[in-house]
């Protein structure tokens, strides 16, 4: 610990030097502006201003990209809450509960929660990253593709039954987004699959794509005649972005929760962070006395996952840094940054650039610390979108919607990806059909099943691979336990509390 306590000095020796720190504040303020535009985020900017860092030394370098990335976070739930629009896939889930807040007059309170939950995850990620990354790094090695199969499988069907209404549309709408997740080239074989033909679906559907057309354009089609403003037409002050005890104590479980989720996906190398999201959310659901408020704009539905979400960001560096593993496409750039300037990611990357390491995980703290700052002046620049004509609204966040999704490969048919899936999210919202669930299968699909047919290759076809393996043994046992709880709690809901009840015609109509 004492060892830890002295190389993390080194490093804030290192991550406030001048360069570094302007280099930090560059950073997490291009990553603020840029998560808060709709069809935008990390990956995008990170991709544009890869190409400025080959001239640059790799300790500020990094802390640049890093600041863009953890920067992103913070403005895509801003989006996310205000608009509906979630810039990055993980804020998803966030716009569930949190545009909801906004309808009722609350955005300021959900941005606010949103803030506390982010500064508090990154800080207990950071202090994770500190102490326990010796031994996160130990276990990372032990999760081959059995245990990812089961990890993932865990996920996919806690996520899918987080839904509302019916369970048949729930896991009607995952398995949509399975097959989704099954369009463009197998893998194993190279062989085209599910794309009709169609060139431009080679490489599969693309995730922004799906995402900012069910959860952006869907909305805007089942609103476009309304010209008045998004949220309430009361004006919002500062010190409605400032929760009250009451709120604050009624976010703090939700956010712990929360923050051990993403803690604990973190250090998994190959998990995403929207997993984490959609079962930080799935888990406030179930622990809640009434779920059936979730999708209603429930604080804890904001502050779960946004917490899942920054304490993932910051403890998936351990794997990416570490084992040379990327949890999702921006740690892959990141990764791309670091051999770009010579430096390879490894378990020796520790010992042999410790400037790196401790350098970056300094700045995590520093510039975390800039984002509370910037946002308490700037947040009141983004609810003060509350206040613009939905007619003016429609047509901007249209724009960047295209430019969003247009930027990501220079690709016009992703364009028309989102005017498809927003036209098929307006249908499914209006047949009351839930829309996260797609997202859900299609980013759990691919990896379920690439790590599923890797495990019966390395097992020569033996099913019992996956049981005889403990950790994956283990999670598959979660997941019977998981089936038998939600069946037992169903069964009661439906039997006994119904026999209780004098009027059960009445109920059922309802």
């Amino acid at each position: 610990m004492w060892q830890s306590l002295m190389d993390l000095g080194y490093g804030f020796g290192l991550a406030l030097e001048p360069h570094n720190l302007f280099w930090c504040f560059v950073g997490v303020l291009i990553g603020n502006l840029i998560g808060v535009l709709p069809g935008t985020g990390a990956l995008t900017a990170i991709s544009m201003l890869l190409p400025l860092t080959y001239a640059m030394q790799p300790v500020p370098a990094i802390l640049m990209l890093a600041g863009i990335f953890y920067g992103s976070q913070y403005g895509g739930a801003i989006g996310a809450i205000l608009l509906n629009l979630p810039s990055h896939p993980p804020h998803a889930v966030t716009c569930l509960d949190g545009y909801p807040m906004t309808r009722k007059g609350k955005g300021g309170t959900a941005l606010g929660i949103t803030m506390l939950a982010s500064f508090f995850a990154a800080s207990f990620g950071i202090i994770v990253m500190v102490f326990a990354s010796p031994l996160l790094v130990s276990v990372a090695f032990k999760f081959g593709p059995t245990e990812l199969f089961s990890i993932m499988l865990l996920g996919l069907i806690a996520g899918s039954t987080m839904s509302r209404g019916s369970p048949v549309k729930g896991i009607a709408m995952t398995l949509i987004g399975l097959l989704l997740g099954c369009v463009g080239t197998d893998v194993e074989t190279g062989q085209q699959r599910f794309n009709f033909g169609l060139v431009e679906l080679s490489d599969g559907v693309e995730l922004v794509s799906i995402a900012m057309g069910v959860f952006g354009i869907a909305d805007f089609l089942r609103h476009v005649n309304r010209m008045k403003h998004i949220g309430s037409l009361q004006p919002v002050r500062f010190k409605d972005m400032r929760p009250s005890r009451a709120e604050i104590k009624e976010a703090f479980f939700p956010m712990l929760r929360g923050t051990l989720v993403g803690t604990l996906f973190g250090a998994m190398p190959g998990t995403g962070p929207t997993i984490t999201t959609f079962i930080a959310y799935a888990l406030e659901q179930k622990v809640s006395r009434t779920p059936e408020k979730y999708g209603t704009g429930m604080i804890g539905g904001v502050a779960a996952p946004e917490a899942a979400s920054h304490s993932k960001t910051q403890v998936d560096f351990i794997p990416t840094m570490s084992l040379g593993i990327p949890g999702d496409a921006v740690m892959a750039l990141l990764l791309g940054a670091l051999l770009i300037h010579g430096i390879q990611p490894g378990p020796r990357l520790i010992s042999e650039h410790p400037d790196i390491f401790w350098g970056l995980i300094a700045s995590f703290w520093v510039g975390n610390v800039m984002l509370m700052v910037l946002n308490v002046p700037l947040i009141g620049v983004w609810v003060k979108l509350l206040q613009v004509p939905y007619r003016l609204l429609f047509p901007s966040a249209l724009f960047f919607i295209c430019i969003g999704a247009y930027s990501v490969n220079n690709d016009i048919f992703a364009v028309y990806e989102v005017l498809f899936f927003g036209i098929a999210g307006a249908v499914f919202m209006a047949l009351d059909f839930p829309i996260a669930p797609i997202l859900l299968g299609y980013v759990l699909g691919p990896m379920v099943e690439e790590n599923f047919r890797r495990s019966l290759t390395l097992s020569r076809g033996n099913m019992m691979t996956f049981v005889s393996h403990p950790i994956s043994g283990t999670i598959l046992g979660l997941i019977v336990l998981l089936l038998a709880l939600q069946t037992f709690f169903a069964v009661r809901a439906r039997f006994f509390h119904g026999s209780r009840l004098p009027r059960p015609p009445v109920l059922q109509a309802e």
